[in-house]
This record gives C-alpha cells, structure tokens and sequence, in this order.
C-alpha cells in the first residue's frame, strides 16, 4: 500500500521509492511552490528540492544576476539542463516559475512525479510579489506581469496532474490540500 506521496512503507518505518514517487509543485512566482514544498515534505517525510536554489548554488550567482549576465536564453538552457539531470525519488521538488517552457525539463519531471500545479490568482500574486526585478523572473523586455501571467497559465495548465486553488487559506491548510488532492487522486499513473 502506498501513501500520498506514492512511497511504499517498510517494516524498519522508512518509505521505499516507486517510480513517480516525486511531487512536483509547478505555478506563478508568488504562488508558494517553495513555502508549501518545505511544509509539504516535513509532513510527508520525504525531501525537498528548490530548483531556484539548485540553479544559484550550481553557477555561484543569483537568479537575477545569470538572466542579466547571460539572458533569457542562456538561463532557460540552464534550467532546462538542471531539470533534466535531477535524479530524485520520494522528493517534493519546489520548480522555478518558468520550468514550463522546457518540454524536456517537464517531460523528465513528470516521469519521475506527480505534477501540481499550484494556482494562484492574477491579483493574489501582484500583491505577494513586491520584488520583481531582484527576483529573477524570466520575463520579456516590456512584458507585464499580467502578460507573464496570461501567457504561463495554459502552460501550467497543460503539465499539471492535479490542480491546487491557492487563493485561500495559509501555507498548512493549502499543504493539507494537496496531501488530501494526492490521496483522493489515488496512486500515480505511468
């Protein structure tokens, strides 16, 4: 029998990993992939990844600074190449906003995890973020927010297995969703 997390439980108490046994949290920057991913896993037991963090202690540098330095281009290359090089199991894995542009970074993740999508409204995350041009948001010259928003949710919506409302409620009632989501869901599908 498995748990939420799709990890088969030993006899010494420890889970066993199964394929897919990884969830993966994918939304808007603002949405709380990475608040709720550390929540998410202490209380299932399993580890946390924050591929934003992945992506600075990899090149020794800031979000914001390797955009600025190399470009939106560059940056993607390099998200796309951490994503797809990730070999986690039993892992709440915490993806950086822009992880749905890569169909490779997305395809090696979803073939390792459930993909949730965590959905936040336009006005929430305008209201959350009050750091956008430190935050490394990979964002075209002139593109609003707004537009960022309208142009990433159909993508989100595209990869996502399960869809969480993140509009309501603090970071362990939105945790207790997604644990409650997982279970109803049932056990990943291959």
């Amino acid at each position: 029998m498995t748990n939420a997390a799709g990890m088969v439980p030993r006899e010494d108490g420890k889970a066993e990993s199964l394929e897919r046994s990884n969830i993966v949290l994918i939304g808007m920057p603002g949405a709380g992939k990475s608040t709720v991913g550390v929540v998410l896993a202490k209380r299932l037991g399993l580890a946390f990844v924050d591929v934003d963090l992945l992506l600075q202690s990899r090149h020794g540098r800031r979000l914001q600074d390797l955009i600025d330095g190399a470009g939106l281009a560059f940056f993607r290359t390099l998200e796309e190449e951490t994503l797809t090089s990730l070999e986690l199991a039993g892992t709440v894995i915490a993806t950086g906003g822009s992880a749905i542009y890569s169909e490779a970074g997305m395809t090696s993740l979803a073939a390792s995890g459930r993909i949730v999508f965590l959905d936040a409204p336009l006005a929430a995350l305008l209201h959350r973020i009050q750091d956008m041009d430190q935050r490394g948001l990979v964002i075209d010259p002139g593109e609003s927010f707004a537009d960022l928003y309208a142009r990433r949710r159909p993508l989100y919506q595209r990869w996502a297995e399960l869809t969480i409302a993140v509009d309501s409620g603090g970071i362990e009632a939105i945790a207790t969703r997604i644990v409650n989501t997982l279970k109803s869901a049932g056990p990943a599908q291959d």
